[in-house]
């Protein structure tokens, strides 16, 4: 898997769907606080593994917190982080294969790169991207060549 590349300065504005998602599903969009971190993390450990459950635990170690949660009453929808793994990259990221489609992820996204935006970062990098189409539509990521050595090359597994 490759790294991806995103210019912060040309982001879409997602306030007419996150409004849709409000109004039709009622999501809410907000950053996570730290009373959450035991919900949050098991919940990301149940539908994602041990190793975004890490990545989750770590976002909730910086102030503030680099999570974004959509959410839907006392239901936890999708989230996604921002320099966990690595300074100035995105992700993990990740939301219920139910929810999918309706343009939460991209929501979470945009929400995530404009945090990086807001702390002077006129790029950002996702890391070991899996769907690249989404992220080229979404934000217009661009492949970054010669990254499938990445950050995540020695990453310690499971036997």
């Amino acid at each position: 898997m490759k790294d991806m590349l995103v210019r912060l300065t040309e982001l879409p504005d997602t306030s007419a769907l996150e409004k849709k998602l409000l109004e039709k599903e009622k999501t809410v969009f907000r950053k996570a606080i730290a009373p959450e971190k035991h919900l949050v993390s098991e919940w990301v450990m149940e539908q994602f593994g041990d190793y975004w459950k890490s990545e989750v635990e770590v976002a909730f170690g910086r102030q503030p917190v680099s999570i974004w949660l959509a959410q839907r009453g006392n239901q936890i929808l999708g989230f996604a982080c921002y320099e966990s793994t690595a300074k100035n990259f995105f992700g993990p990221t990740g939301t219920l294969e139910s929810e999918r489609g309706k343009g939460i992820g991209k929501v979470l996204l945009v929400k995530s790169l404009l945090s990086l935006r807001e702390m002077g970062y006129a790029y950002a990098i996702i890391g070991g991207v899996g769907p690249a189409e989404f992220y080229e539509k979404a934000v217009g990521a661009k492949t970054i060549e010669g990254s499938e050595v990445s950050i995540y090359q020695n990453l310690l597994r499971k036997p």
